[in-house]
């Protein structure tokens, strides 16, 4: 089967042949329709040796937001067959332990990880899940709408984090595919004020479209005085979706006392902070990782009501012949937001 490999850091993923995967008891395996590029998949072909993390292992199929359809079943598993659409949350637990049990396999000891080197990923054209992580699509979810789910539970896990009430304002850091994610959630579950912050006008636009009541440009326009400007409207609380050094900081810096900031954005790199900030003003300082199954249902069933609609996120769909160009590509393209490979075509994908 075709699947884009990584071969070193900073290197171009390759595309290239490999042996398609084999079904194991509780597993399944999909025809990969649709895989979205994530911005960790591009921070992470970009991490050297000497950086301080531990570099992918050589020949990792990285891609963790997708959907597809069911091609063959594993030994043991009940309620799903050849044919059903689907998505999985992208990782292996034991089904056995108390984290597994309660829809939360990602903090499961024996937690296996796709894409990351444990498992292949979905830069491909099939792919092994479990099927404990696996969830069927509704019929009002698409393959593109299904291959969001991931990137939407993650907005919906920060939200939930935030215990934010309805006609609370929030201010979010961060126009990218994951603020952007939060920005739906944050109007979806009442915010008065979604005020958000970022550099790239594509991207505000795509905020606004999403739920933004307020987009600001801090090249353009102090962000201090603005929201002073709101007085009872202030944000009271604080989404960081940028993730790299100097955001946190930033975040305590505009959050107001007793404020509420949750860190969404994942920052690769050694930060300085100054706490004296967060402690005069008393914040709460919360940070967030991956989702549980019950975000990706509840995700599954508002998009299947068309309850949300986070298709103003879609910028492009690729092949595989177009695929390392446009990975590359994102590292500094920041007006597209989420790119997608279709493995089988747009045809297969239901794009045509």
């Amino acid at each position: 089967m075709r699947a884009a490999i990584f071969e070193a850091s900073g290197q171009a993923l390759a595309v290239a042949e490999i042996e398609p995967p084999r079904v194991s008891h509780g597993d399944l395996i999909i025809a990969v329709r649709c895989c979205g590029i994530c911005g960790s998949d591009l921070h992470l072909s970009d991490i050297h040796a000497d950086s301080g993390m531990k570099p992918l292992p050589p020949g990792t199929v990285m891609g963790h937001e997708f959907s597809g359809e069911v091609i063959e079943v594993g030994v043991g598993v009940e309620g799903l067959r050849p044919g059903d659409r689907v998505t999985a949350m992208p990782m292996f637990g034991c089904g056995k332990c108390a984290s597994c049990l309660t829809g939360a396999p990602y903090r499961c000891p024996s937690v296996r990880y796709s894409a990351l080197g444990d498992a292949p990923g979905a830069y491909a054209e099939y792919m092994r899940v479990g099927a404990a992580e696996t969830l069927r699509l509704p019929a009002g979810v698409d393959f593109v709408r299904g291959a969001m789910v991931e990137p939407l539970a993650v907005g919906l896990h920060a939200v939930n984090a935030a215990r934010l009430t309805a006609g609370e304002s929030v201010l979010v850091l961060g126009a990218g595919p994951v603020g952007l994610a939060v920005t739906l959630w944050c109007r979806y579950f009442g915010a008065r004020e979604v005020v958000v912050v970022d550099k790239v006008p594509a991207r505000l636009a795509l905020a606004a479209k999403l739920g933004a009541s307020i987009t600001l440009d801090p090249a353009h326009e102090d962000l201090l005085p603005a929201l002073r400007r709101m007085g009872e409207r202030r944000p009271s609380v604080v989404m960081e979706c940028i993730g790299v050094p100097g955001t946190q900081q930033l975040a305590m810096d505009h959050a107001p006392v007793g404020g509420r900031i949750v860190v969404v954005g994942v920052c690769m790199a050694p930060d300085v902070m100054r706490p004296l900030r967060a402690i005069t003003r008393e914040l709460q300082v919360n940070y967030v990782y991956m989702y549980r199954r019950q975000e990706f249902e509840l995700t599954l069933d508002l998009l299947d009501r068309e309850r949300i609609n986070p298709d103003a996120m879609l910028t492009g769909t690729v092949d595989f012949m177009q695929f390392p160009a446009a990975f590359e590509a994102l590292k500094t393209d920041k007006t597209a937001c989420k790119v997608m490979l279709v493995p089988h075509g747009r045809h297969a994908a239901g794009l045509e």
